[in-house]
């Protein structure tokens, strides 16, 4: 049985669509066979041609197979150029590529398609705030947010925080992280950009408490253990300093965060 496209489609982008995240969060079985959250208010068809081929594109993708990814997906459009994960599948591997004024083709063209699914609102906003158009991000968001059957609202609530934190806007960000933790708690991209904030406002005790909520349920990256290092340093454990220092230069040698405690030691 072929996987709904729309739970491809949320599989496929939410790594990539958590702007400066980790994505490593596990994705919760959010999608029936029932589902129509992506149709609110839209009659959209439920079966196309282009299914099996947004599928296969998208494990391509996956794997880092990009000309099979993209052979993929224009097949799918050339059975069903109406096909809007076909098209925000498409938007993704020409963002990958560079080619932003394809992708921004792509991702504008599923939302025309279908203007209240919150998957392809969440990418074209997650697209257009990598760009630098903050004010028309947020306006996506709200829109994939107001769509009450979105399953997963944490991901656009923690993009529109991301979006505002890169704005400037802190205040925002941190309200829109609260509400990501509000809907899901567990969400390792939202606890970790929480953690930022709270080291950055001098709330050291804070950011531990959130850093260790995220290495409950997310996988350290060079950036969470510079972090962690950097907190526990403020709080005086040489310990966790100790703790954290080895993790970082064992697991990512060649980062950037590893070569900045080399220098500084």
């Amino acid at each position: 049985m072929l996987m709904n496209p729309r739970r491809v489609l949320l599989l496929m982008l939410l790594p990539t669509l958590l702007l400066g995240g980790c994505g490593s969060n596990s994705v919760k079985d959010i999608d029936g066979e029932g589902d129509t959250t992506g149709q609110l208010g839209s009659p959209v068809k439920r079966n196309s041609p282009a299914d099996l081929y947004v599928e296969l594109g998208a494990g391509y993708l996956q794997e880092g197979n990009m000309s099979e990814a993209f052979r993929n997906a224009r097949k799918g459009l050339m059975l069903d150029d109406s096909s809007a994960p076909a098209h925000a599948l498409l938007g993704l591997i020409h963002q990958r590529f560079g080619e932003n004024e394809k992708a921004d083709y792509h991702y504008r063209r599923a939302v025309k398609l279908e203007p209240h699914n919150p998957y392809a609102l969440n990418a074209l906003g997650s697209f257009v705030c990598s760009a630098g158009a903050y004010e028309e991000a947020d306006g996506y968001f709200q829109r994939a947010l107001g769509n009450p059957l979105y399953p997963t609202p944490w991901v656009a609530l923690h993009n529109a925080g991301r979006c505002a934190e890169r704005a400037g806007k802190l205040q925002q960000a941190e309200t829109n992280y609260r509400a990501a933790l509000r809907s899901d708690p567990q969400f390792a991209p939202t606890l970790l950009r929480m953690a930022h904030l709270s080291f950055e406002s001098d709330n050291y005790l804070s950011a531990r408490a959130y850093l260790q909520r995220f290495e409950q349920v997310g996988q350290h990256t060079a950036d969470s253990l510079w972090l962690g290092l950097r907190i526990e340093n403020q709080l005086g454990d040489r310990d966790q300093v100790a703790s954290y220092s080895l993790k970082l230069r064992e697991r990512f040698p060649d980062s950037e965060q590893a070569r900045f405690l080399n220098e500084a030691e």
